[in-house]
């Protein structure tokens, strides 16, 4: 079984994309109402090298050797190879607390000609190092949730010295410094950052910060707080209109022309579903996949109405319909 690299898998934003994992599960500077891998367990801002930059490289290598692109039929007939898009440093907490990501993401480009995005909260990139860490990557996707102090602290729960004027600052002193592409997302949610007078601040911190895209996003997984709802497509775009250029709201994958690795996988899914109800971690067991695999495919399949969800002895579990 994989422990660091997942995928690939279908993005809402970047195609297909091949995950690395660089920090323990929940290992993190927030502990984001949204967030739907559950409460943070270990929040911290110490930098260390959590997993192992040789260990992550050895098998982000193999896992690049074995790949086979797989073919598939294009709009005219043809048969296409299906690539993978970009090679994405997330995971299963904060990537940028590992404190060889430079290493890393040096290594990758130097095995493959993939593109390298880095998906941050962007909460360290007040520090010189961190920004320094991220200038090999080609695309580096950090968040922002609200301009002001008040919703930063109720959607995102900080580590308690971060603060939202120092996380503007280091994302305005980035943008400076690196040269590759910025797309900077916010999660909305529904009554707590998505008032007229949040997205005016949220405005004026973006314009500040000149990122090449603004993306917005909403709540599309069970979140670890019953109360963080989604808002409507609508909503998401009265906010895209407030907001202006360059702002887009995210639009899901088109999933017809998957590839068959991952059709088994939701057919894998589906198979243990219809036997018994179960949890994340007892399908990633049951089909040894990494967490975050699983949980862009339980999103899929709740959105096409095949399976549901439900909270029983506070634990999620997942059934099909």
């Amino acid at each position: 079984m994989v422990k660091y690299i997942f995928g690939p898998v279908p993005s809402r934003r970047l195609g297909i994309s091949l995950g690395v994992d660089l920090v323990p599960f929940k290992t993190c500077t927030f502990n984001c109402i949204y967030c739907q891998l559950g409460r943070t367990t270990n929040q911290t801002l110490k930098r260390k090298e959590y997993i192992k930059a040789q260990e992550v490289l050895k098998e982000l290598k193999e896992k690049l050797a074995n790949w086979r692109a797989p073919r598939q039929m294009s709009g005219s007939g043809k048969l296409i190879k299906q690539k993978i898009n970009y090679i994405t440093l997330s995971g299963s907490g904060e990537p940028t607390l590992n404190s060889k990501i430079s290493k890393i993401i040096s290594g990758t480009k130097k095995m493959t000609s993939i593109p390298v995005a880095v998906l941050t909260n962007g909460s360290l990139l007040y520090r010189k190092e961190v920004r320094d860490s991220l200038k090999k990557a080609d695309l580096v996707i950090p968040s922002l949730d609200g301009g002001s102090t008040k919703i930063f602290k109720k959607i995102n729960r900080p580590v308690e010295s971060l603060g939202i004027e120092r996380i503007v600052k280091g994302l305005m002193a980035f943008r400076k410094e690196y040269w590759g592409k910025i797309w900077l997302e916010v999660m909305l949610v529904k009554g707590v950052n998505d008032k007229k007078e949040a997205i005016e601040k949220l405005k004026r911190a973006i314009a500040k910060i000149k990122p090449d895209r603004v993306q917005l996003n909403t709540v599309a997984r069970p979140p670890c707080e019953k109360f963080a709802k989604a808002l409507s497509k609508g909503e998401l775009e009265k906010i895209k209109n407030l907001l202006g250029p360059p702002t887009e709201v995210i639009i899901d994958f088109e999933r017809r022309a998957l590839p068959e690795k991952m059709k088994d996988l939701k057919k894998g899914i589906m198979t243990m579903l219809k036997r018994r109800p179960a949890t994340v971690k007892d399908l990633v067991d049951g089909l040894g996949v990494h967490r975050n695999e699983v949980l862009k495919y339980l999103a899929f399949l709740e959105k096409e109405k095949k399976i549901k969800s439900l909270s029983y002895k506070g634990k999620r579990y997942y059934q099909a319909e």
